[in-house]
């Protein structure tokens, strides 16, 4: 994907309830969006619902993506989904170290084991971080740097380069509360300045950055134009398909 056409990915967590649910709304989604380049988008349904949600993006630039991979490649290892597995379903996207499983007690440490299994399954790795909260001292940052050095540290510039950060600050995540578009400016330099640190300013910039916090049709455009992120994660807005369409259109 080149970093210069926007990337918006839908969330859609544990929803909707039935199949014939998931296939509606990704039919509606597919109808809004038939171009490759404007913006690149993904749809990450559950588990349950991947292979229905994906024969209806069989003939569709849209793609598919999974909500979590496992670390190990094969075995005996119940309730898991192998990199190679979600591959061979059509995956080729999957979200790691959402702060809702870090929030169930998912470790930086396997964090970092399901990126490595990802890229060496040739997903495209989209890694979470954010703050719990945010205060006036910038304390914040230093969780924010914790997060990134415990994975960016411990890969090769030319592996980075294939990783995707999301930024969800997690004060905002489904609460209505969104970071000002100054806040996620600011976030985007000190990403860019933390990657650079830990190898260098080339690397960092070609680290496609994205946003995730009440996304909504009526900040979309804002956040993406002064936020300088690359795009969004969408959560709640990606399961009405008419806001999900009216955020890719608020970053062409």
């Amino acid at each position: 994907m080149k970093k210069t056409i926007p990337l918006i990915v839908g969330n859609w967590k544990c929803n909707p309830v039935t199949e014939p649910q998931a296939a509606a709304l990704v039919t509606t989604i597919v109808k809004t969006h038939k171009k490759a380049e404007a913006p690149y988008v993904v749809i990450a349904p559950t588990a349950l619902h991947s292979a229905a949600v994906g024969r209806k993006l069989t003939s569709s630039p849209i793609m598919l993506a999974a909500q979590n991979v496992s670390s190990f490649a094969v075995g005996a290892h119940t309730g898991e989904q192998s990199a190679a597995q979600l591959k061979d379903g059509g995956v080729s996207v999957v979200i790691i170290g959402h702060s809702e499983r870090r929030a169930a007690g998912e470790t930086d440490a396997e964090v970092l084991a399901k990126l490595q299994a990802a890229l060496a399954g040739k997903l495209i790795p989209i890694v979470c971080i954010g703050e719990k909260k945010r205060d006036t001292n910038g304390n914040f940052f230093t969780e924010v740097e914790t997060q990134i050095r415990s994975f960016a540290t411990e890969l090769t510039p030319a592996q980075l380069k294939k990783v995707v950060i999301a930024y969800e600050p997690i004060w905002a995540i489904g609460t209505g509360e969104t970071a000002t578009a100054d806040d996620v400016k600011e976030m985007q330099l000190f990403i860019e300045s933390t990657l650079t640190k830990i190898h260098d300013r080339p690397t960092a910039q070609s680290v496609r950055l994205l946003y995730g916090g009440s996304v909504k049709p009526h900040n979309a455009a804002e956040l993406h134009r002064v936020g300088g992120m690359g795009g969004f994660l969408v959560g709640g807005a990606s399961l009405k398909a008419a806001d999900f369409s009216a955020i890719c259109k608020a970053v062409i």
